[in-house]
C-alpha cells in the first residue's frame, strides 16, 4: 500500500514529533495535522478539525484523499474515534475505545494483566472513600494511589505521609477532583526499581518494539515535586539490553495482545509499556495506548526506514518487518514549561529565539503549548515546546540541547536541568504516570 498522504491527529509536541518524522520518510509523504498548531508549519499543513470530532475528521479524510490516519493523544482513541473513522473505510493506526480502556480504565488494565499473566504490581480497588481509607493499613506505607481513569497528569500519588494519601483518596471519591475518572481508585504495591518506558508498533498479533525510553514526571530538579505529564526524556535506556528486550515482549507485549484478540478486541496501534525494573524482574506499572509523550520526541529520531511503512501495516492488521531499523546514538528532548505547570498554569510567558534553533545540526524544536507572538512564541499551555538533540552519546546529546536551551530568552517558562543526567536517581516504584497523562 502506498501511503503518500497521512493524517495526524493531535496539536502537542508528540504529534509535532510524529509529523516530522513521518515527513522524512523514504516516500516522503505529504503530512496533515487536525487540528495542529502553528509552530508545526515546517513539517505539515494544519487542517481545522478537532481532534475529538470524528465526523469532521473524516470529512478531511474524504477532501484530502488520505491514506493513513495516526491519532496521537488518548482521549480521542477512549471516545472511539478509532473506530468511527475505521467504519468510514479509513486505515487508522489507534486502537479502537474497547482495547483503549488499558489505559482508560487502570483497574481493566489489571484485569488484563492478570488474564494474560504478565507481571505486574499488585492492586486493589475501592469506590469508596471510607473502604479505601481502612485499606490503607494494608498497602503501606509508602502509598501509591491511583484514580482509575484519564486524569490530565495528575491521577497518581506517592507518598509515605498517609495524611496525604487519604486527602487524595478525598478528592477522587468525595470531591471529585477528577470527575467520572476518580469515581474509583486503586491501591497499588509500591515497587522500587528503575523505571524504563518501551513502546511496541502492535498489528493486532505481531509486534515491534521501538527503542527504550526514560523519561522525567516529576515537576522539578533531583525527581522532586509533584507528577507532570513529562518534563524531558532520552534514548535509548541503557538499562534495557536485548535481552531484556525479548524478555518483555515475550513475558508482557505478546500476553497483552493475544489476551485482547482472544476478548475479540484486537490492539492495533502503540502499546505503551511503563515499566519498573526491579528486583524480581520487570513489572508493568501502566499502559498507554499511544505514542508517549515526551518519550516520542526523544525515540523518533533513532528510527530510520519507513515508518510511515510500519505503520499503515499495523493499521491494516499486517506485519511489515524490516520496515525500521535503529539508529546510533542517543536523544535528549528537555521541555520547555510554563513557570507555574503544572499545578498553576498562567500561560502569557515569552520565549525567545526558539526560531533560530531550527536548522542546526543535530538540535529540532517541536511545539505544543505555543502561538506565534512576532519573533517570539507566547506560552499557551503548560508544556510549551521540546528542545531535542542527537548525540554519538547521551553526553554529547545532552550537552548539545542544554546549550540550546541556554540561548533561549524571554520569561514566564522554565525548565528541569537534569534531563539525562549521568547519575539518573532511583525511581520510586508506583510513580509512573498515570492513564491520560501527557
Amino acid at each position: 500500500m502506498s501511503v503518500s498522504r497521512i493524517l495526524v491527529v493531535g496539536a502537542g509536541g508528540r504529534e509535532h514529533a510524529l509529523a516530522w518524522r513521518l515527513a522524512r520518510d523514504p516516500q516522503a509523504p505529504e503530512v496533515l495535522v487536525a487540528p495542529g498548531k502553528e509552530g508545526m508549519g515546517d513539517v505539515a499543513r494544519c487542517v481545522a478539525a478537532g481532534e475529538h470530532d470524528a465526523l469532521a475528521l473524516a470529512a478531511v479524510c474524504r477532501r484530502e484523499g488520505v491514506d493513513l490516519v495516526v491519532v496521537g493523544p488518548e482521549a480521542p482513541l477512549a471516545e472511539g474515534v478509532a473506530d468511527v473513522l475505521r467504519a468510514a473505510g479509513f486505515a487508522v493506526y489507534g486502537p479502537g475505545s474497547a482495547a483503549a480502556r488499558l489505559e482508560s480504565s487502570k483497574s481493566f488494565a489489571k484485569d488484563v494483566l492478570r488474564e494474560s499473566g504478565a507481571p505486574t504490581a499488585a492492586s486493589e480497588a475501592f469506590t469508596s472513600f471510607a473502604e479505601a481509607r481502612g485499606g490503607l493499613s494494608r498497602w503501606g506505607p509508602p502509598w501509591v494511589v491511583k484514580a482509575d481513569g484519564l486524569a490530565g497528569g495528575k491521577g497518581v500519588r506517592v507518598t509515605s505521609v498517609r495524611g496525604e494519601a487519604e486527602e487524595f483518596l478525598r478528592d477522587c471519591l468525595e470531591r471529585e477532583r477528577f470527575g467520572a475518572s476518580g469515581r474509583r481508585v486503586l491501591l497499588e504495591e509500591f515497587l522500587e526499581g528503575d523505571e524504563v518506558s518501551i513502546m511496541a508498533v502492535c498489528d493486532g498479533r505481531e509486534y515491534v518494539l521501538l527503542p527504550p525510553a526514560r523519561d522525567y514526571k516529576r515537576a522539578l530538579d533531583g525527581d522532586r515535586g509533584v507528577n507532570t505529564g513529562g518534563m524531558g526524556a532520552y534514548a535509548p535506556s541503557e538499562d534495557v539490553d536485548g535481552a531484556l528486550e525479548e524478555e518483555i515482549g515475550r513475558r508482557i507485549v505478546g500476553p497483552v495482545l493475544e489476551c485482547l484478540r482472544r476478548r475479540g478486541t484486537p490492539f492495533l496501534g502503540t502499546l505503551y509499556c511503563g515499566l519498573m525494573l526491579a528486583a524480581r524482574g520487570p513489572r508493568v506499572l501502566e499502559f498507554n495506548v499511544r505514542f508517549g509523550d515526551p518519550e516520542t520526541q526523544a525515540v523518533l529520531p533513532l528510527v530510520e526506514g519507513a515508518f510511515a511503512e510500519l505503520l499503515a501495516a499495523a493499521a491494516r492488521g499486517e506485519p511489515a518487518p524490516g520496515a525500521v531499523r535503529r539508529a546510533r546514538g542517543s536523544v535528549v528532548a528537555v521541555a520547555l514549561v510554563d513557570e507555574g505547570y503544572p499545578d498553576a498554569v498562567r500561560g502569557g510567558g515569552r520565549i525567545r529565539g526558539l526560531d533560530r534553533l531550527r536548522g542546526r545540526e543535530g538540535v529540532e524544536v517541536f511545539h505544543a503549548g505555543t502561538r506565534a507572538a512576532g519573533e517570539d512564541w507566547e506560552v499557551t499551555g503548560g508544556r510549551a515546546a521540546y528542545v531535542v538533540a542527537r548525540g554519538e552519546s547521551r553526553s554529547q546529546a545532552r550537552a548539545r540541547a542544554y546549550a540550546a536551551v541556554a540561548e533561549l530568552g524571554g520569561s514566564g517558562w522554565r525548565t528541569r536541568r537534569d534531563i539525562a543526567e549521568a547519575a539518573a536517581p532511583v525511581r520510586e516504584g508506583g510513580a509512573g504516570r498515570g492513564p491520560g497523562e501527557r
